[in-house]
């Protein structure tokens, strides 16, 4: 199932940080969700956020 799609909170949880700091990296450009929906909220799949974690440690 690496294409499920995950909600904020359950990729804030996977992350074991609060739903509003996943958030404030989205605002700031830090993250890029997967998908999002005509509501405005957020998808994720798993492996996206990996690699955009990954891409950054790249870059320190």
């Amino acid at each position: 199932m690496a294409d499920e799609l995950l909600t904020s909170g359950q990729v804030a949880k996977r992350l074991g940080i609060n739903p509003s700091t996943l958030a404030r990296y989205v605002r700031e450009g830090k993250l890029k969700p997967s998908l999002t929906l005509p509501s405005g909220h957020h998808r994720w799949t798993w492996e996206d956020v990996l690699e955009q974690l990954r891409a950054q440690q790249g870059e320190n």
